[in-house]
């Protein structure tokens, strides 16, 4: 039987999964589609994500494949996974696509969401979706630093130890920041032909530093160009983010 390349696109609750990859002795996503895909289709598969999210963060529109030679259609393994899923993964969409399409190596551009809930009190139902900021921000010294990172750019300063991507040079298409009219919910749009390891939790705190006062504006734009992860803020929090785009070809 001729192999079938079944392509998906998902949303889920990163909470209480260790990320998209699989591990040892830890709940993942990709551990959770598999163990599911191979009681409809009775064959072992290995799911490839379009990129991994780590643990604690969520996804709107994750998109993956994986190669199966089985002969049931793509619309029965999606209503057959959601029956089986766990609440917090839902399968959006499920088709064939032909064998050359990769969910990781096809990747155009993906979008990323980070949200802040920027007041004294906490939200206790927006704690697992927000990072929550007591400290008032200063959103036009974050608007600058945003801005500035539009266009292609060398972003050491940005990357995490470990990360697998020997190129550090990505091109920003988007860099946007939205507030809500009373100032207390703040979302960062990006949207990058590629995103290196926890890039955008890295230039969000560096963002926030700005907002609240620790680092001068002007200096945002002299670590962006020092190409030095040591000259960069803190690493926010994963649960303010979400993969809320990936774009292909098509």
């Amino acid at each position: 039987m001729d192999r079938k390349n079944i392509k998906m696109v998902l949303e889920y609750d990163g909470t209480r999964y260790h990320g998209w990859q699989r591990q040892k002795n830890a709940l993942t996503i990709q551990a959770i589609l598999e163990e599911k895909i191979q009681v409809i289709t009775r064959e072992r598969v290995i799911v490839i994500a379009s990129g991994r999210t780590d643990a604690g963060v969520h996804a709107l529109h994750q998109v993956c494949h994986f190669l199966s030679h089985s002969n049931i259609d793509p619309e029965s393994i999606r209503r057959g996974l959601n029956s089986l899923l766990p609440e917090d993964i839902f399968v959006r969409q499920a088709e064939q696509v032909p064998l050359e399409f990769h969910a990781r190596y096809s990747v155009k551009s993906k979008t990323y969401e980070y949200r802040i809930l920027n007041r004294e009190q906490p939200d206790l139902f927006l704690r697992q979706y927000a990072w929550h900021v007591a400290r008032k921000l200063d959103g036009a010294g974050m608007e600058a630093c945003v801005s500035s990172l539009r266009g292609r750019h060398d972003f050491s300063s940005f990357k995490s130890s470990g990360s697998e991507n020997l190129n550090p040079v990505r091109k920003m298409i988007r860099s946007e920041l939205y507030e809500s009219p009373d100032k207390e919910l703040i979302r960062f749009v990006f949207e990058a032909d590629g995103f290196l390891r926890h890039m955008v939790r890295n230039i969000v705190g560096t963002i926030v530093e700005v907002g609240s006062g620790r680092t001068p504006p002007n200096e945002f734009l002299k670590i962006l160009e020092a190409k030095d992860r040591k000259r960069a803020g803190l690493k926010a929090p994963p649960q303010g983010l979400f993969l809320t785009m990936v774009r292909y070809d098509d």
